[in-house]
């Protein structure tokens, strides 16, 4: 049976950005990033998560977060600026016994938890698994003065989403900077819900949608702490 470690960074996907401070964007009080952890709470194949955040963050993000992750046996870890930085920084600190890393957008809080079933279970059996979901309006691609170039349809195209999931081997050889190629990818496809929070203004709206997710089975805790609210 595989042995998942989980992985939420806080950068921008790609080379970083501005929006890499949707993962703090609070929804209905608490951070996306607190959200983004839970989902992988509570799950037996999963005997590790690191937490990614800024290096010029981690003292703060230690004080803030720190004593209530630890209890769940979350480790807060600084890297980046860029996205590559972070899984560099992870990849350092990964468990023994890991055999396969879930990679997860801290800025995604809304990810039904029968999606990540879904993921691990295909993750078993493939080296690289990616949710995805529909494009559902046409695309014009642009030069970079933003001028169009060609309009393409909505079914030639998915959105990539996290979370993804990789074998041990896979992940280490993206950690240390080899391109990612959807290529040899399984693509299964994800809920719609399942936005990327960018900034304050989408706060309101993914507190919508929370209500619209379906609800896990509810395991009993394991531990007092677990019954704590953050």
């Amino acid at each position: 049976m595989a042995s998942f470690g989980v992985v939420i960074l806080t950068a921008a996907p790609g080379t970083g950005g501005s929006d890499g401070a949707g993962a703090l964007v609070k929804i209905d009080g608490r951070e996306a990033l607190l959200r983004s952890v839970e989902l992988f709470l509570n799950r037996d194949p999963v005997k590790q998560i690191q937490l990614v955040v800024l290096p010029d963050d981690l003292e703060e993000a230690k004080r803030k977060f720190g004593p209530h992750l630890s209890f769940s046996g979350v480790k807060v870890i600084g890297g980046g600026p860029r996205w590559g930085d972070q899984l560099a920084a992870a990849v350092q600190k990964l468990s023994a016994d890991v055999t396969h890393v879930i990679v997860h957008d801290g800025a995604r809080p809304l990810v039904p938890y029968s999606d990540i079933d879904v993921l691990m279970e295909a993750a078993e059996t493939n080296s690289a698994v990616v949710l995805t979901a529909p494009v559902r309006a046409e695309l014009i691609q642009v030069d970079g003065s933003g001028h169009p170039l060609q309009l393409y349809r909505p079914d030639e195209f998915v959105q990539l989403l996290t979370p993804q999931a990789y074998s041990r081997q896979r992940f280490i050889e993206i950690a240390s900077g080899h391109e990612w190629s959807p290529v040899h990818a399984t693509l299964l496809k994800g809920s719609p819900l399942n936005i990327r929070v960018r900034g304050a203004a989408d706060a309101a709206l993914a507190k919508s949608l929370m209500g619209l997710l379906p609800k896990p089975k509810v395991r009993p805790p394991s531990s007092p702490f677990e019954e704590a609210q953050w």
